[in-house]
């Protein structure tokens, strides 16, 4: 089986949900590819600890990123930092000649986006793609094959979230997601919205006529110092666009919240068409929603149960759940497979593209323009 090397830069939360999902690797049954950690990065040296005592294969650990981009033995890095943070480091895994999969937004904001696109054209033989899991759920990636296969007809209505529960106590002290200068002005938008756009920006669907609502709602929160601090940045989004297709255009409603009561992490995305509506959310990971309608009969919505049917064939039986970290294991087999057979993938949805996240920044730039218009 063909190893690809990896580094990983950024060692909290999802830094070791990779490494997790590298550790399972043998839970894929078809890939002929596989990621070996050999190097980790991270500013905070008990991070190290943690990947040391967990992961034999590691030879190399550094406070500094530009010391783990030297090493030769490296084929491609995952990278997951903060926003602030993007620009550079993006910029210089790129010029080092390694594979990228980056964290979203892909920059604080769209100028620093632009900068690293100017350097990913400069570099064509260098594989660039941002994190987005949710697609690889088997409910969702049913839709996308339905939608592939034009099954739904003339697309009605789009709508699609990310909604958290994870800021609902005031009392939660601030971190860098609520300081303009880490996370940008984005706020919620930047830190959940490629997930939202992933399967609309790859089916065309770019929303237009842009109108948003943002809300700060809870404006200051404790420091861990025995004070408060302001919260700068949005706690909810909801953009508000169209559709324009050949001849037609449909509503597009996207949705991205870190104060939504009684969700703790639920994706979700509806498609209603003339001849086909499907929804999926990630709260019922294993039921899919659809309704079939034929001219002149009564309509009704049943509700499928999916189990365990992912993208990559697993060694898990059909009538288990799929999680979040299943997802994750996914789309970094979707990263790999690209990677080592870029014409001729086990599966053809692939991670998002640096041109998607583009237009993301498209998108949650004009929302900030028209927030409350």
């Amino acid at each position: 089986m063909k190893e690809i090397r990896f580094g990983i830069i950024g060692l909290g939360l999802m830094g070791k949900e990779f490494a997790s999902a590298a550790a399972r690797w043998f839970h894929l049954t078809e890939i002929d590819v596989k990621p070996v950690i050999v190097a980790v990065c991270d500013t905070n040296k008990e991070a190290i600890t943690w990947f040391e005592t967990n992961l034999p294969s590691i030879s190399f650990t550094t406070t500094n990123y530009k010391e783990l981009l030297a090493q030769d033995d490296i084929d491609a890095i995952y990278c997951a930092v903060p926003h602030s943070l993007h620009e550079q480091i993006y910029v210089d895994i790129i010029k080092a000649g390694k594979h990228l999969i980056g964290e979203k937004p892909f920059g604080i904001d769209k100028k620093a986006n632009d900068n690293i696109n100017k350097i990913i054209a400069k570099h064509p033989e260098v594989l660039v793609r941002c994190s987005s899991e949710f697609p690889f759920f088997p409910g969702a990636y049913e839709i996308i094959k339905a939608i592939e296969n034009n099954e739904l007809g003339q697309i009605i209505e789009v709508e699609a979230g990310l909604l958290h529960s994870s800021d609902m106590n005031p009392d939660k002290a601030i971190n860098w997601k609520r300081i303009i200068k880490f996370n940008g002005e984005y706020g919620c938008m930047g830190d959940l919205g490629m997930h939202v756009l992933h399967i609309p920006l790859r089916f065309g669907w770019q929303p237009t006529d842009i109108k948003a609502q943002l809300s700060n709602i809870i404006k200051t929160r404790p420091d861990g110092k025995g004070s408060t601090a302001k919260c700068e940045t949005w706690d909810n989004a909801t953009i508000l666009a169209k559709v324009e297709q050949d001849n037609y255009s449909f509503p597009i409603t996207l949705h991205t919240k870190r104060i939504a009561p009684g969700n703790t992490n639920n994706w979700f995305i509806k498609v209603h068409g003339l001849k086909r509506s499907m929804e999926f959310s990630t709260k019922e990971p294993k039921t899919l929603k659809l309704l079939d309608y034929k001219k002149g009969q009564r309509q009704a919505w049943q509700n499928i149960e999916l189990g365990y049917e992912s993208a990559y064939k697993t060694i898990t039986g059909g009538i288990f759940e799929f999680g979040f970290s299943d997802a994750m294991l996914q789309m970094f087999a979707a990263f790999c497979d690209e990677l080592e057979h870029p014409q001729n993938m086990l599966q053809n949805f692939h991670c998002v593209t640096p041109e998607e996240a583009s237009k993301s920044h498209d998108i949650f730039t004009t929302a900030l323009k028209t927030n409350n218009a």
